[in-house]
C-alpha cells in the first residue's frame, strides 16, 4: 500500500515517543520510506541511534546544523516528502502549529511546507481537554491537517480517558487512507521526462540539455493529489521521483513502447525533450578514426511523435493530453501551431533560448495554451509550475463514471 512513499516522520517529545520505533517498523513493513526528525524533548525518551537504526536512514535534530543546510535545508526537507506525520504530536507542537511558530526544526519543518499533514496526539488527559487544546485542533482541521486519535485509556500519568497515542497499526492505517484521498485518487497518469539519448555506436549518442526536473515535478505534485502516476523517463540527470512507478528507457522508440504499455490513463503529460531524430546507420561498433579527418556520414529517420500518436487515437485515449512545446523564437505561434497540429487537448509553451536558463535550471516560465485561449503564467520554481499543471488537471478531468 504504501510502497516507495516517502514519510517524513516528526517525533515529538513525550512518553509515547517509544511508540514511534514501532511506528517505523510498520511504515517501513508498508513499503514506506521514512525520515525521522526529532525534536530536542523526543531525545529525552528514544534515543537517535534508536531511530536511525530502524529507519535506516539519518535523523534530522537540529535546524541550526549547517552541514545539513548546505545538503539539503530545511525547505526542501519539509517539501520532499510524499505526506508529514507528527507522531506523538504534543499539546506544544500542535499549539506552534496552530499559531505559525517556527523556533526549532520540526515546527519550521511543519511551517515551510505544503506537502500534507497527518498528526497523531498524544498527551495527558487535562491537557487534551483543555480549551487551549481544543482550539488549537479546531484551527488545525479547518487548515486542512488529518488528525488520527487519541485513543482513551490509562495514562502513564496514573490518570484515564483519551489522549493516548493511537497504535501504530492505526496510524499507518490513517496513513494509507491519506494517500486512498485526494482530487486524483483514482485517476491514472501518465507522464514522461527527461531527455532521449539516440545512439551513433555503443559509446556515443545524440541528446539534449533536458534535465528532466520539470517532468519529475509534474510527477511528484500528480503523486500528492493522490494519482497513480507512471513515469516513463530518458536517462536525466534530475532525482527520480518518489512514490510513482518509474520506467526508465534510453530512446524514443523505447519510450512511444512504454507509454503505449502504460495505457489505459485517465491523462497524460509529455514533458519529455524527445530527440525528433534517430541515426538511422548506427554502428554496432565504436566508429574509429581512420586519419582521413572527417566524421563518417550519418543517415538520419524521423522518430514516432509520441503526443500526437497519443492524441490521435481512435480508442482508449487519455481523456486528458498536455504537451510541452520548448522554443527559441516565435513560442506562441509555434506551441499554438503545434497544438492544432498533434490534436492534444493543452500545450505547456516556454522559452528556452539559452540566455532563459529554463533548460536545465530549476525555474520555468509556461503559457497555457488550450482550444479557448492563452494564459501565461509567471517565471516560477519547477515545483510551482508542477503543483499549478496538477490541480488543473484536477479541475478539468471528467468525472469517474459510477459504477
Amino acid at each position: 500500500m504504501l510502497a516507495n512513499k516517502r514519510i517524513l516522520l516528526i517525533i515529538g517529545g513525550g512518553i509515547a515517543a517509544y511508540k514511534a520505533l514501532d511506528l517505523i517498523r510498520e511504515l517501513r513493513r508498508a513499503g514506506a520510506e521514512v525520515t525521522p526528525v526529532l525534536t530536542r524533548a523526543a531525545e529525552e525518551f528514544v534515543t537517535p541511534l534508536s531511530v536511525s537504526a530502524l529507519a535506516a536512514a539519518k535523523v534530522y535534530r537540529d535546524l541550526f546544523d549547517l552541514t545539513d543546510e548546505a545538503e539539503m535545508g530545511h525547505i526542501e526537507l519539509s517539501r520532499s516528502a510524499d505526506l508529514i506525520v507528527v507522531a506523538p504530536a504534543t499539546a506544544d507542537l500542535m499549539a506552534k502549529m496552530a499559531h505559525g511558530l517556527a523556533n526549532d526544526l520540526a515546527s519550521t519543518l511543519l511551517l515551510a511546507t505544503d506537502t500534507p499533514v497527518l498528526i497523531a496526539p498524544s498527551m495527558n488527559v487535562r491537557m487534551w481537554t483543555h480549551p487551549a487544546t481544543q482550539r488549537n485542533l479546531a484551527t488545525l482541521q479547518q487548515d486542512g491537517i488529518r488528525v488520527v486519535g487519541p485513543d482513551e485509556g490509562e495514562m502513564a500519568c496514573g490518570e484515564f480517558g483519551p489522549g493516548r497515542l493511537a497504535e501504530p497499526v492505526a496510524i499507518v492505517a490513517a496513513v494509507q487512507e491519506a494517500f486512498a484521498h485526494g482530487p486524483l485518487a483514482g485517476r491514472h497518469v501518465i507522464v514522461t521526462s527527461g531527455p532521449t539519448n539516440e545512439p551513433i555506436d555503443p559509446v556515443r549518442y545524440i541528446a539534449n540539455r533536458s534535465s528532466g526536473a520539470q517532468g519529475t515535478a509534474i510527477a511528484e505534485a500528480l503523486a500528492q493529489l493522490g494519482a497513480e502516476v507512471s513515469f516513463v523517463t530518458g536517462p536525466a540527470t534530475a532525482p527520480m521521483p518518489k512514490g510513482v512507478n518509474v520506467i526508465p528507457v534510453e530512446t524514443a522508440v523505447q519510450m512511444l513502447e512504454a507509454v503505449q504499455k502504460a495505457l489505459p490513463a485517465d491523462a497524460a503529460v509529455f514533458a519529455a525533450a524527445v530527440a525528433d531524430w534517430r541515426v538511422a546507420n548506427s554502428s554496432d561498433s565504436k566508429i574509429k578514426k581512420d586519419g582521413s579527418g572527417a566524421f563518417p556520414t550519418l543517415s538520419f529517420a524521423e522518430n514516432p511523435d509520441i503526443l500526437a500518436t497519443v492524441s490521435q487515437m481512435k480508442s482508449g485515449r487519455p481523456a486528458l493530453v498536455v504537451g510541452f512545446a520548448a522554443e527559441t523564437d516565435d513560442v506562441l505561434a509555434h506551441a499554438s501551431a503545434k497544438l492544432a497540429r498533434k490534436g492534444c487537448d493543452w500545450i505547456l509553451a516556454n522559452d528556452v533560448r539559452p540566455e532563459t536558463g529554463i533548460m536545465g535550471g530549476a525555474e520555468n516560465a509556461v503559457t497555457l495554451i488550450t482550444k479557448d485561449g492563452a494564459e501565461g503564467w509567471p517565471r516560477m520554481p519547477k515545483q510551482d509550475v508542477a503543483t499549478r499543471l496538477a490541480q488543473a488537471i484536477a479541475d478539468n478531468l471528467p468525472p469517474v463514471p459510477a459504477d
